[in-house]
């Protein structure tokens, strides 16, 4: 075959490539929508046509989905729930198993209904090992924390009918996002009355009281990271055979130079908390974690929750000895988050008085 012709016919099948990738995002989209009792709207390049938001904070189009509650009207005002994605994902996990799980309880009766958004909280706009996580924080990586509460809370304010009151709004994610909930709603609590975070990086420069990150917490043992080491192991995915270290995780936001730990405070969960003065009834916090987490999550939070019992603030707590840092874990941990959510979520329509609710436990 001819040079000339060869280009010819990759640029064919290219141009055929289009429309059929196209229509399966389409497809893929009406799929999920087939099985919902509500209803998620695109707002994203992910099926066919570009329907992205404008961020001024990020000086680019980013994708976000929306859930509605079957019924929905713009007639009535509904509770507003941020789902913040982990690292190395996109908006496009929230449609995989989260949005099932949140359609389902409100279905069902277990949840009053309630408006879900989705953004893009990835770097480049699509998953990536190496440049993953924005933390939606103000870092190095880019303005995402304007990007979050500025752009996408202005897009959602503007376009839907939500409640304005700050209890009515909650912000909850998975490990980097569930930490990312934490120290958005610390910094943003006149707006956000709750936070829940689901195996959620609470305390990014956790380190045992030798300097090591991979060991259990210990209230006896335990300091500060004083410097990022990039190749320090911080995660051990697939059963130990991938490793994540340290530079992969958090070099994009914070960088490598003698800053960098100056830099992570800035963004710190558990260092937000006392930065920002946090009271015992500021905000509505939930934690789950798991006791065998790949990427010691576990002595994160358990660090967290010592800091915040010191202070005084309530955090309530779910914990799996036997959770990992996967989606299963994460899954098993929803029902009962549902149950510590949906009487708050009652007492907007009740006069701030919560209806009773079965005790928390595992189902």
């Amino acid at each position: 075959m001819s040079p000339r012709r060869g280009l010819l016919t990759m640029l064919g099948m290219i141009l055929l490539c289009q429309p059929a990738c196209a229509l399966g995002g389409q497809l893929k989209l009406q799929r999920v929508n087939m099985k919902l009792h509500g209803q998620v709207l695109d707002f994203t390049n992910n099926h066919g046509s570009d329907n992205r938001i404008y961020s001024p904070a990020l000086c680019q189009y980013r994708d976000v989905y929306v859930y509605l509650p079957p019924g929905y009207s713009p007639d009535k005002k509904y509770p507003l729930g941020i789902f913040l994605h982990g690292n190395n994902q996109d908006e496009q996990f929230f449609i995989t198993k989260p949005v099932q799980l949140f359609d389902e309880a409100i279905a069902c009766g277990k949840l009053p209904p309630v408006i879900v958004v989705a953004p893009d909280g990835s770097i480049q706009g699509r998953p990536s090992f190496y440049n993953s996580s924005s933390g939606y924080a103000n870092t190095l990586a880019g303005n995402f924390e304007d990007y979050l509460m500025c752009d996408v809370w202005n897009f959602i304010m503007e376009n839907f009918s939500i409640r304005p009151e700050r209890d009515a709004h909650a912000l909850m994610g998975v490990s980097m996002g569930g930490g990312a909930a934490f120290g958005l709603a610390m910094k943003h609590k006149d707006r956000i009355k709750t936070a829940i975070g689901f195996l959620p990086a609470l305390n990014l420069r956790w380190v045992d009281c030798q300097g090591r990150y991979e060991r259990k917490f210990s209230p006896e043992c335990w300091g500060w990271r004083e410097q990022l080491r990039p190749h320090e192991v911080m995660g051990r995915p697939g059963w130990g055979i991938v490793k994540i270290r340290a530079g992969t995780l958090l070099g994009p936001m914070v960088g490598r130079g003698d800053d960098a730990i100056d830099r992570l405070s800035e963004i710190n969960p558990i260092e937000i908390m006392e930065r920002v003065q946090l009271k015992p009834n500021d905000l509505e916090l939930y934690v789950a974690y798991g006791g065998r987490d790949e990427f010691n999550i576990d002595a994160q939070v358990e660090s967290f929750l010592c800091r915040a019992k010191e202070l005084g603030i309530p955090v309530e707590v779910d914990f799996d000895p036997n959770g990992r840092h996967d989606l299963a874990t994460g899954v098993r941990f929803f029902a009962t988050s549902i149950r510590w959510t949906a009487p708050r979520l009652r007492a907007l329509d009740n006069g701030g008085v919560q209806t009773a609710e079965p005790a928390l436990g595992k189902e």
